[in-house]
């Protein structure tokens, strides 16, 4: 988190923060209604970290983002050193963006047109779904820029005005999307809020859809799941009487809709209502067949399936995500392969599988290092594994330990 080290453990965010609002462990435990020895054990690491929807909690009780107790990354790092976050969020925040009437561009000026920028778009989605986050970074700036400058142009008119704007979501979607990836919640919020804006005067009922997907994750980043899933279930509502029942594109957005509101109930402890949700996404996935990647969804049976395991895995099931989590994911995309992989591992390393667990670690690194060097669960799992692992040269010569030096979890 920004202020904190990478290497501190959940444990060891929550104390720093209980400590610096001057709450006893009693006080605080009691807030969120678990017993002192409970919160003594999390802070010293003596047991698994709190589940999500209990960070949550706690995060609310000691007034700080659910990302400074998780420990998300500030940058993202890669061998071209693409990571200008700050130039993304000057993008989003300039005072351009306040007012058409008053920065609106000059009558003469040439704006850009819908094709070519959505070309560039939907580029920087494939190498997000790629892993290539430092890539995505890199490119933001502009995008954003081509999209405000798209949004002057769909104000003069013109028979190309909702494409303008169908671009300018796209590219929001995206920016929100990377942002909550990287831990940036505040402006992925920000981000998602534009491109639903953008979608909303599109008049494309898919474009609104897929923009919701970017709200959904900005929401869940910052630990506001009751919105997450009230925002789902609205948007699989007003979208499912306006699309064709066997539009592929439309079944894989409202099945994408359904899982991210699956996460959200799961992470509020509602395990009916996950479940629900789970079953009609699969029934979607079993209409339209075989996985695809209609608007970056990669919907279909796989993907239900990755959420169903990380599903379980935030409801502490963690034998079943051990059970059932060792299954082919080689031909999914990046991003979704990568995040898998995580989470099985950290399923393997609470049973104490640590050889497994560091397995699917590496693979997951050498697919996508961009996904693992800057996850804060890859951190915890590594720690995890580090205290698992036998000393050997003191400890710090083992490929665990370095592994966990490569992605801060240690000093």
């Amino acid at each position: 988190m920004r202020g904190l080290g990478d290497h501190l453990s959940i444990g060891e965010r929550i104390a720093f923060y209980r400590k610096l609002r001057g709450m006893t462990q009693e006080v605080l435990a009691g807030l969120v209604g678990r017993s002192t020895a409970w919160l003594e054990k999390a802070e010293r690491g003596r047991r698994k970290p709190p589940s999500i929807d209990m960070l949550a909690d706690l995060a609310r009780c000691l007034r700080v983002p659910l990302g400074d107790l998780i420990g998300q990354p500030v940058l993202v790092e890669d061998e071209k050193q693409q990571d200008d976050v700050p130039a993304v969020r000057d993008a989003l925040m300039s005072p351009r963006r306040l007012s058409r009437l008053l920065f609106g561009p000059e009558a003469e000026v040439q704006l850009p047109t819908p094709a070519p920028a959505a070309t560039l778009v939907e580029r920087a989605w494939g190498d997000y779904q790629g892993g290539r986050l430092g890539a995505v970074i890199a490119a933001l700036p502009r995008l954003l820029q081509t999209a405000q400058e798209l949004e002057d142009r769909a104000a003069r008119g013109g028979e190309d005005r909702q494409a303008c704007w169908a671009v300018s979501a796209r590219t929001h979607h995206l920016a929100s999307t990377t942002l909550a990836k990287i831990g940036e919640s505040d402006i992925s919020w920000l981000a998602a809020e534009r491109a639903m804006r953008a979608a909303d005067e599109s008049d494309d009922p898919l474009v609104l859809a897929s923009a919701a997907r970017s709200g959904t994750h900005a929401l869940l980043a910052n630990g506001r799941y009751d919105d997450a899933l009230e925002l789902g279930e609205m948007t699989a509502r007003w979208l499912t009487p306006r699309v064709s029942d066997d539009d592929p594109e439309a079944l894989s957005l409202l099945g994408m809709i359904r899982l991210r509101a699956a996460v959200a109930s799961a992470r509020h402890r509602d395990r009916t209502t996950t479940t629900q949700l789970l079953a009609q996404a699969e029934d979607l996935a079993e209409q339209l067949g075989s996985g695809e990647n209609y608007w970056q969804t990669c919907f279909g049976p796989t993907n239900v399936l990755l959420h169903r395991l990380a599903i379980e895995l935030d409801l502490n099931n963690v034998a079943y995500v051990v059970e059932k989590g060792d299954i082919s994911v080689d031909h999914m995309p990046h991003e979704r392969s990568v995040t898998h992989r995580i989470d099985f591992a950290r399923a393997l390393s609470f049973v104490g599988r640590g050889d497994d667990a560091f397995q699917e670690l590496r693979k997951a690194d050498r697919t996508a290092p961009q996904l693992v060097r800057n996850n804060p669960k890859v951190r915890e799992t590594l720690r995890d594994l580090v205290r698992q692992s036998p000393v050997t040269a003191g400890g710090r010569s083992s490929d665990v330990f370095k592994m966990a030096q490569q992605c801060r979890a240690v000093q």
